[in-house]
């Protein structure tokens, strides 16, 4: 009787935890199903509501542009050479690598330094964020991954558009009528990324400031200086020397004029040149380090890629090499003069 009684006991406690079990998992699905999830909409800080040009130029040696000002941001990118860029009342010389805005309202001009001919990348578009502001007035000198969107941009447009990128009287762009699938989504998507990459680096160069006659002259007579003596090794104290003013009043001067210091821009002018001859080829890059003189090819390598952001043998990959894989539409013919 014991026994059985047990045995009864024993099964009633197992099917009770049984229907336990059960109702505890029902619970938790239950709750499971009750819970609700809450999306988070992303913060854009900065978004590009339109598009309005897209433009790489092949421009001529002797090209001059009179200038206009329109409603809508703009940049201009120096991608081989250099040129004359007016922006308001300020009017300064632009190197290969660099990228000067313009904000909407703002005249601006360019004219081509009449040796070298320039190729550039020029993109306008509308934006309203307020961090726009940052840009005004500024210039940037541009990386390796700042170039590659620069690429990506000129990649989608020649694919997105029919119309032709290199003809300077495009006041609006047409769709291609077989463009690939979110190419303008793409598009849109470097660009925004390339304004917020240049924002979190806070680090443009300072826009010039005027001189008087006198010291434009004195920083007219240096830059010349410079530019004769790009194949020695030159100290400050040698350039001061040589041109008969202190260290203090041409360092003053030349940051006024430039935004940088003596040296800084000398060191540029030298890797500019050595841009312009690896781009030329005749020479391998043991002449090109000599015939600028430097000491070592090893120390010009790590001048040349300071910089730049590449080494030398590397410095192939600029923006037209990264997208002239395309069917060359945006640089088929070189634009007509204006005026």
């Amino acid at each position: 009787m014991l026994t059985w009684l047990g045995t009864v006991l024993r099964k009633f406690a197992k099917t009770r935890s049984e229907i336990q079990s059960k109702n505890n998992a029902a619970t938790r699905q239950k709750q499971v199903k009750h819970m609700e999830y809450s999306a988070l909409r992303l913060s854009r800080p900065l978004r590009i509501q339109e598009i309005v040009t897209v433009h790489y130029f092949e421009y001529a040696s002797s090209y001059s542009f009179p200038g206009e000002s329109h409603d809508f941001w703009e940049f201009l990118y120096v991608d081989k050479g250099s040129l004359f860029v007016t922006a308001g009342q300020t009017r300064r010389e632009l190197g290969q690598g660099e990228l000067i805005f313009h904000a909407p309202g703002e005249f601006h001009a360019l004219e081509a330094n009449g040796t070298v001919a320039p190729n550039l990348v020029v993109i306008s578009f509308l934006c309203s964020s307020p961090d726009m502001e940052l840009f005004r007035k500024r210039i940037f000198r541009i990386g390796p991954a700042e170039r590659a969107l620069l690429a990506r941009i000129v990649q989608e447009s020649a694919s997105a558009f029919s119309t032709p990128l290199s003809d300077p009287w495009v006041t609006g762009l047409e769709r291609a009528e077989h463009a690939p699938y979110g190419g303008e989504q793409l598009l849109g998507a470097a660009l925004e990324e390339l304004l917020i990459r240049l924002i979190r680096r806070e680090a443009p160069e300072l826009p010039p400031q005027e001189l008087g006659a006198g010291d434009n002259d004195m920083v007219d007579k240096v830059l010349r200086y410079l530019e004769e003596h790009l194949d020695q090794p030159l100290t400050l104290e040698q350039v001061c020397q040589d041109n008969l003013v202190s260290r203090s009043q041409l360092q003053k001067l030349f940051r006024a004029r430039t935004g940088g210091g003596v040296m800084a821009h000398f060191c540029r002018m030298r890797i500019d040149t050595a841009r312009l001859m690896i781009r030329t080829g005749g020479a391998n890059m043991t002449e090109i380090a000599s015939a600028l003189g430097y000491q070592s090819l090893y120390y010009f390598s790590r001048q040349f890629k300071k910089y730049t952001g590449m080494s030398p043998t590397e410095y192939a990959h600029s923006v037209k090499m990264l997208s002239e894989g395309l069917d060359g539409r945006f640089c088929k013919q070189l634009p007509k003069e204006r005026g």
